[in-house]
């Protein structure tokens, strides 16, 4: 499947008809809503886990040098923590055009207590895509997001955003903040090599 996912997206017939739908965020959307919404509120969804195995070559990285990004594995009884909005469907062009990098518009049920639900819209991009960037480890990925970078700025920053959104929302994701950790340690091993340089 090509990595462009815009026109497979806009043939999507789901929410057709709706004056507004639930969109899901659980990776920037979280910390970047770039777009109009009528309300936002602090969600989950079941069966799925994030993970940093999406290629980024059109953000936080480049087609040279592509960064990491989250995306979401499916995972027998997990919760994901993340950001719901409540938006009308003329936002689904600017959304399409920015998780275009292999993301694919799915329907899901979005989870807003223990009562309460709503079905919903996410984004999540599969290994089938061609920006998949697959498992590897947590040292590993700090590694390849430290060097990267794109138009939408430094991919250390995507996660640094992320692991403090998350945070706030009270989701311990051990996954994120296990990479934040590296990162941070390797941030710590840069500037004590330039400071010594500089001596």
């Amino acid at each position: 499947m090509s990595a462009n996912t815009i026109s497979i997206n806009r043939q999507m017939a789901h929410f057709d008809g709706r004056d507004s739908v639930w969109l899901f965020g659980y990776g920037s959307i979280i910390f970047k809503a770039d777009f109009p919404f009528i309300e936002r509120r602090p969600a989950h969804i079941l069966g799925w886990v994030r993970r940093f195995w999406q290629g980024s070559h059109d953000h936080r990285g480049t087609a040279e040098a592509p960064g990491r990004v989250v995306t979401l594995v499916p995972q027998p009884d997990a919760l994901c923590c993340g950001m719901a909005y409540l938006i009308t469907p003329q936002v689904f062009a600017h959304l399409d055009h920015r998780e275009k990098n292999g993301y694919l518009r799915l329907v899901t049920e979005i989870h807003f207590g223990p009562e309460e639900k709503a079905e919903g819209l996410i984004y999540i991009a599969s290994e089938e895509n061609a920006a998949f960037a697959g498992p590897a480890s947590e040292e590993e990925i700090a590694r390849q997001i430290a060097r990267a970078a794109g138009p939408s700025g430094p991919n250390s920053e995507y996660l640094l955003l992320l692991a403090q959104a998350l945070r706030e929302l009270g989701s311990d994701d051990a996954h994120v903040f296990e990479i934040e950790k590296h990162l941070l340690q390797l941030e710590r091993e840069a500037a004590a090599e330039r400071h010594t340089a500089a001596g």
